[in-house]
């Protein structure tokens, strides 16, 4: 028997590389990185991030995540149709097509595909390589897939919380009074790879009881999904970290809620539904609150009457190595107060070897930061500011 699991295992991994929502996934990861660098050169003449920042953030924290979910769903026996995963992806693909990476959540993508199942079940539809794959489906199926999304909701909220305060980028927009401010914007997709037991002729049951929702088989064969998780945030009143961290915990609560409810269609089916359906309002309304609540607060990122505050730091540049933050207040320069950008490269000027700063930093503390500088240095230190608007199509910082 272990050898059997270890040559599925095999195979469930080559599988990964025949699902289109793999390589789109990788497709997906580089316009946003193409698109984000467009953006923030055309608003300070550099780049915060490389374009290749995106692709590097798609797989490495969703190999874990996927390997909890898949351990978890493995251990429980918990079979999905193979005609669920083929909507998913279909679904994923469609959804994405909207250019909006918000609707590519779990509750999206596998909620549409949970309902296209109720809407074609026991129907005799032909689909091309795969044939049929809906007049058998039953209602046993729909606990397993609200389980499925449960977690992939949690999972999509750890994402977010580990990894989408990671990198934003800084953006200027105009306000509803025509002023120039920042925002910090996140726009990030994961892949999520996740071994599902699918109603096959290779796996045996292990035990008694596994798995614990069946399908009507009693064999299974495995396969590695690519499950695509976008995030698209943009932030305002808070500082980006904060904000971001607020939605990946309430996400995570929300998995957590739908779980709870999933469980139960095991014994009531109804559940399942309610479960989805919590999943999709539930999500969106999260989106939403944390919308209306941006808009209602003052912009975070905005001239100050004292100092000018730092809106993006560049990589690798002086500011960076000084550990200046984003959202931190430059207020002194050289021994110099600064009140605005120009006062800032005048007293920046004054010492080209060396700078000493005083920074209010985001607990209102102050702190001096220094260091000498040396050729080949960024000329400005590196740091992005919301600049005048006569200064957006020339001003490098």
């Amino acid at each position: 028997m272990a050898q059997d699991w270890f040559i599925e295992l095999l195979k469930g991994m080559g599988r990964l590389l025949l699902h289109p929502v793999f390589y789109y996934s990788i497709f997906l990861a580089a316009v946003l990185g193409v698109s984000r660098v467009k953006r923030e050169r055309k608003n300070f003449t550099v780049r915060a991030k490389d374009a290749y920042f995106e692709l590097r953030q798609l797989f490495p924290l969703g190999l874990l995540v996927g390997l909890i979910v898949s351990i978890m769903i493995t251990a429980a026996g918990i079979a999905i149709p193979f005609a669920a995963i083929v909507l998913v992806a279909a679904a994923t693909l469609l959804l994405s097509l909207t250019t909006r990476v918000r609707l590519l959540a779990p509750a999206y993508t596998v909620g549409a595909a949970f309902f296209a199942l109720i809407f074609l079940s026991g129907k005799e539809i032909e689909l091309p390589l795969a044939g049929d794959l809906f007049s058998s489906l039953d209602e046993k199926i729909y606990p397993s897939i609200a389980i499925l999304l449960a977690l992939l909701t949690i999972g999509e909220g750890f994402l977010i919380l580990k990894n989408g305060k990671k990198g934003t980028s800084p953006k200027l927009i105009k306000s509803k009074r025509g002023q120039t401010v920042g925002v910090h914007e996140v726009k990030r997709l994961w892949v999520v790879p996740v071994f599902m037991l699918i109603p096959g002729s290779v796996l045996t049951l292990p035990f008694e009881w596994w798995p614990v929702f069946t399908l009507g088989d009693n064999t299974y064969s495995l396969i590695l999904v690519p499950f695509a998780i976008g995030l698209h945030q943009q932030i305002q009143g808070l500082l980006p970290k904060e904000a971001i961290q607020q939605l990946g915990s309430r996400v995570i609560g929300l998995g957590i809620l739908i779980s709870l409810v999933a469980v139960a269609g095991h014994w009531y089916p109804i559940a399942s539904i309610i479960a989805v359906v919590i999943a999709i309002i539930g999500r969106e309304a999260l989106t939403l609150a944390q919308r209306i609540k941006e808009e209602n607060m003052p912009f975070y990122f905005s001239k100050k009457n004292q100092g000018v505050m730092i809106l993006g730091i560049l990589p690798e540049s002086p500011a960076d190595k000084m550990a200046l933050g984003v959202g931190e207040l430059i207020t002194k320069v050289n021994g110099t107060n600064i009140h605005d950008e120009q006062t800032f490269y005048e007293a920046l000027s004054r010492n080209r070897a060396h700078c000493k700063l005083e920074v209010l930093d985001t607990n209102g503390q102050i702190r001096f930061v220094q260091r000498a500088l040396y050729e080949g240095d960024h000329h400005e230190l590196g740091i992005l500011f919301v600049l005048d608007e006569k200064k957006w199509d020339s001003a490098v910082v």
